[in-house]
Order: structure tokens, then sequence, then C-alpha cells
């Protein structure tokens, strides 16, 4: 039963990494700037290799001969574990920004609790991750402060931006049965910890930046449990199409 628990939890990490990276590379070579194209290339190459680990080791735990590639290509929608803000459209470079900024801070602190995690192989994929988590928070934060408090017009963008997206963040700290589980054995942290760490961050850099945290209460969640957007399958029809049309094709 805890490997059942310790597999969905894996498969959560991976499938957040592998969303959101998929959703930045379709800003290559669109980039407002040459120097954020390649920055933006460069998180996104971040989080796919981060991916490769945390699919990596959940084939292993699943022990049904599958390999991270044949995770990440060959399901469904539905058998995707990701939260809803990753897969969320890039939108406008605001948007992109918001999105970035509150799933790094989230990454961050999570990350930073699993270095700690008694499931050895959980603990030093995390401490390596997290050495590209610093400088993800670090540079979306700089970003956000950059235009919020920059022109009326990045402004109103960057405000509106995290007022459409906020709906989405609640879910990044819901837990089931199998995260006490896990909890409980000392292998993840309570997702519950994290929410006032996060806030917190998130409150001052939005403060700095002229920004209003937004108020709103209602909240989207399912992606954890299957339940997606429809914006899920379309990044999947596109991402997976090579792999579905000539299977076992490599380069």
């Amino acid at each position: 039963m805890m490997d059942n628990h310790k597999l969905e939890y894996l498969l959560r990490l991976g499938d957040a990494t592998l969303v959101l990276g998929q959703r930045l590379s379709e800003w290559c070579g669109r980039g407002p700037a040459l120097e954020e194209d390649i920055a933006l290339t460069n998180v996104a190459l971040d989080l796919i290799g981060q991916t490769r680990l945390w699919l990596g080791y959940a084939a292993e735990v699943e022990g049904a001969g599958r390999n991270a590639d044949q995770m990440a290509y060959l399901r469904d929608a539905h058998q995707f574990r990701n939260p809803l803000l990753v897969e969320q459209p890039n939108g406008s470079y605001a948007d992109t920004l918001a999105r970035q900024f509150l799933f790094d801070t989230w990454h961050y602190f999570l990350l930073d609790g699993l270095q700690r995690s008694t499931d050895a192989r959980i603990a030093e994929i995390a401490a390596k991750s997290l050495k590209e988590v610093t400088y993800h928070v670090r540079r979306s934060a700089d970003l956000v402060v950059r235009l919020g408090d920059g022109s009326e017009e990045s402004h109103r963008r960057m405000q509106d931006a995290f007022n459409d997206l906020w709906m989405f963040s609640d879910e990044l700290f819901e837990s089931d049965a199998g995260d006490a589980a896990l909890v409980q054995a000392g292998l993840v942290p309570d997702p519950a910890s994290l929410a006032e760490p996060w806030q917190r961050h998130v409150a001052a850099v939005l403060e700095e930046a002229t920004l209003q945290l937004p108020a709103g209460t209602w909240s989207q969640s399912g992606g954890r449990h299957g339940r997606h957007t429809e914006h899920l399958g379309y990044l999947l029809a596109e991402m997976q199409f090579l792999q579905r049309a000539y299977p076992g094709a490599s380069w």
C-alpha cells in the first residue's frame, strides 16, 4: 500500500514539472526579448530534467517495466496528476510570469522539505532540484516586481494575471489519505505546512511589486486526481504526437 502512495506522489511531482516545462517550451523563439527567450528555455530544460528523475523513480516503484519516457508519452490526460495551475495556457507574458512565480514559490518550499525525506532517493532528487529552483524563484520574483512596479500597462497586466490564476493556488496544498501516510512515514512534508511560508513570500513580493494580493475565495482543483481542464488534452496531443504516431521511435 505504501508503494502505491509513493507512486502516486512521484507522479504528481514528475507531472507538475513535465507539464510546466512543456508550457514554457512554447515560448522558445517567441520571447519578448532574447535574454528572456533563453532564460525561459533554460528553466524549461531544468524542469524536464527534474521530470526524468521523478518519473524514472516512479517507473521503478511501479515495477511494470516502463521507463520515464513511457510514463511521459504513453499516458492519457486522466492519468496525469499535475496541479491545474501548470496546465493553464501561457496567455500574455504577464500570465506566464504570474503562473511561474506562484509555482516556483511552492516548488521551492516543497523541495526544501523533501530533501529531508527518509527516502534517500527522494531526498537526493529534491536536493539536486532545489539548486535549480532557488534560481527559478528568485528570477520569477524579480520579474514580477519589475513589471508590477513598472509602467501602468505592465502593472495592470500583472494584477490581472494574478487575479485570474489565484483560484488554482489552493490545490497546491491539498492532501489526502495517501499524503497522510507518507507524512507519517517521514517521506514527504505535510502539504498544508507549505501554505504559510508560501503565502508570506508571495505577499511580500506582491507588496514590493505594488500589486494587491487577490482576495477571491473561489478555488479550482482536481488535477491531483486526474480531473483536468481541457487545456491539458491539447498540450498532450502536441507533446505526445511523435511517440504515439511512431511507437518506440528514437533518435
